[in-house]
């Protein structure tokens, strides 16, 4: 798999990431909405939005990911970005605005800030398909960003209607949250959200380490993970309160995963170009795939019988990153007795 076709690859987990989250926004909000046209609209995206993360699944999968690793990153992606939508923005909803009709409007201009984010992923996504020719990948992209342009505008046709009866609603509000099922709906939510979220960490703990051994998934990961990590998920303490120069001594000692976690936080957050640059020259592959989930032992038994390039790789790389003293001396031992 090339470096562009796994950036296909993470781009897709990642959108599928936002699809999932997604589905339980829409309930949220479906439940504090009145029935009418904006309702109407918010079903029928529910169940094009379902569409779009089984669609996303099947492609990842049928692009050679192999189904280990999308079933890893669909645990990653539940747990790293649905759940935050779910527990986080789902409940808040109910507290926004004086009157139903302003907490409907707040929620309708998050709408058209997600739909604005989706159409701007599948159009990277179309035109990295296009890059490497992958016209399905592509015309999958096409498809879902129309469906999400087609929201996008339905959703700003209902934004002048709702904003015409918020100040008449400030008096006499035309609907109570409480007759909607808003309160319990987005109590089954949160409680479904918390359940899937302990699922996919197990799921994802037992076969991430399995799924690492495929070239491009440790990077991808640890992308997904690093979207919405916080400084203190860093392999590097006190992230935040260091200058570039220190970052940027710590940097090889980090692994795959731990690179791109910090590349997708910086790049959130400081955007600085001279740790950029520096990940993008660590970002060398593996000796080979799943190479930086193993301890001293097992780099051990794997180089056993190994020639002499596939030595001179590990001790090459391992100077380079984690430069761990027991595989320097392990390498020059087996240069030696060769």
């Amino acid at each position: 798999m090339s470096k562009a076709e796994q950036k296909i690859v993470q781009y897709l987990m990642e959108a599928h990431a936002s699809e999932v989250g997604l589905v339980r926004d829409l309930q949220a909000q479906i439940a504090m909405t009145p029935r009418g046209n904006y309702r109407t609209a918010l079903e029928t995206h529910l169940r094009e939005t379902r569409d779009h993360a089984k669609r996303l699944k099947n492609r990842s999968s049928s692009l050679g990911a192999g189904d280990s690793v999308v079933q890893t990153a669909v645990g990653l992606a539940e747990d790293a970005v649905s759940q935050i939508l779910a527990l986080g923005k789902a409940p808040l909803a109910l507290l926004r605005g004086s009157t139903g009709e302003e907490k409907i409007l707040k929620n309708a201009k998050d709408a058209c800030a997600t739909e604005a984010l989706e159409i701007a992923t599948y159009t990277a996504i179309e035109q990295l398909a296009r890059s490497v020719g992958d016209d399905v990948t592509a015309e999958l992209a096409i498809k879902i960003r129309g469906e999400e342009e087609r929201m996008l505008e339905r959703v700003m046709r209902e934004i002048p209607k709702l904003a015409a009866v918020i100040v008449a609603a400030e008096h006499d509000s035309s609907y109570e949250i409480t007759e909607t099922g808003a309160a319990d709906t987005v109590r089954e939510v949160a409680d479904a959200g918390k359940q899937a979220a302990r699922k996919a960490q197990g799921k994802a703990r037992r076969t991430a380490r399995g799924a690492r051994k495929i070239p491009g998934v440790a990077f991808a990961e640890g992308e997904i993970k690093g979207a919405v990590a916080s400084e203190g998920n860093l392999a590097i303490p006190s992230y935040d309160k260091l200058t570039a120069a220190e970052v940027l001594d710590r940097l090889g000692d980090l692994s795959q995963i731990e690179l791109a976690k910090v590349d997708a936080y910086e790049r959130r957050n400081g955007n600085r170009s001279t740790i950029l640059n520096k990940i993008i020259i660590l970002r060398g592959q593996e000796p080979w795939p799943g190479y930086d989930e193993l301890n001293v032992e097992e780099i051990r038994k794997a180089l056993s019988g190994s020639n002499d390039e596939r030595v001179s790789e590990v001790r090459s790389y391992e100077r380079s990153h984690k430069n761990r003293a027991g595989v320097i001396q392990l390498t020059e031992r087996e240069m030696a007795h060769a």
